[in-house]
């Protein structure tokens, strides 16, 4: 049977440097979909890559509309039965001297509800051994929150709809002014990556059982510091930084490597290790 992969935010950066390796290391009867928002970037980016080995598919997709992720699902579930890897990659980017409160909504709703969108649509059509994964960093932990905002990302009791609503509240203090004196971050990528790894452990606490059974993997990916346009602007040393192709190894490895370590399950990786939670 063919593997199936799609990467969501994938016409540059990380994601394109993700599909580029997918398709680069999967079989010639394989599919990798590039997905993004923008039709001409993700033509031009498919074009990119048609020769690197498995088939390469260029699909618009926004992860900001729900009724596009679900369709978009249903298609892949039509036309191969399932789907074996996902990324969920599609990020909003945050610009310089804008205020966190015109950034927040579009960031909540493309960074988290966005990965959450992508977790309830493919989690029913993933095969056996598969992989769904979410990209993250290392400011997903709640060791970078105070303490008293902790029980915000209870993930023992919580559902996908309760990460949601977590994050559209957290959105909303943000918008209204109110998110200091509550003590949040004030670099809104804190919470954002939190949300987006307690949606993962979520959904991991909902599959364990099953997915024991097959190796089938539900985690965080980090990717670590990547020098891009996006990054430049917020990050004063940029020494040590990686290209998009030397972040993309390790997540790689996570999505191809047959003997996942078992202990990355519902957790967030980077490099080989777990970054912890609590």
């Amino acid at each position: 049977m063919s593997k199936i992969a799609i990467v969501t935010g994938a016409n540059q950066g990380l994601g394109f440097a993700l599909a580029e390796g997918l398709a680069r290391q999967l079989a010639p009867e394989d599919v990798v979909y590039l997905t993004g928002r923008d039709p001409d970037r993700v033509q031009a980016a498919s074009a990119g890559i048609a020769d690197s080995g498995a088939h390469v598919r260029g699909e618009v997709l926004d992860v900001r509309d729900g009724a596009a992720v679900s369709a978009f699902a249903d298609a892949i579930a039509a036309r191969h039965g399932g789907v074996d890897i996902v990324f969920s990659n599609a990020a909003a980017r945050l610009t310089p001297a804008t205020p966190w409160a015109e950034l927040a909504g579009p960031f909540v709703d493309t960074n988290n509800l966005g990965a959450t969108r992508m977790l309830r649509a493919f989690d029913p059509i993933l095969r056996p051994g598969g992989r769904l994964l979410v990209v993250a960093s290392d400011f997903g932990s709640l060791r970078r929150l105070p303490t008293h905002l902790h029980a915000h990302f209870d993930t023992d009791t919580m559902t996908l709809h309760d990460v949601d609503a977590a994050m559209l509240a957290w959105r909303d203090a943000v918008v209204e002014g109110r998110a200091g004196a509550e003590g949040w971050p004030e670099w809104i990528n804190i919470p954002s990556k939190v949300g987006q790894v307690a949606a993962v452990r979520v959904l991991a606490r909902e599959r364990r059982a099953a997915d024991a059974q097959d190796g089938t993997l539900v985690a965080a990916v980090c990717p670590g510091l990547i020098d891009t346009e996006a990054s430049r602007p917020w990050f004063e040393d940029m020494r040590g930084a990686q290209t998009s192709a030397e972040a993309a190894v390790a997540p790689l490895s996570v999505a191809l490597d047959r003997a996942a370590d078992p202990g990355f399950y519902g957790q967030l990786v980077h490099a080989g290790r777990v970054i912890p939670w609590r």
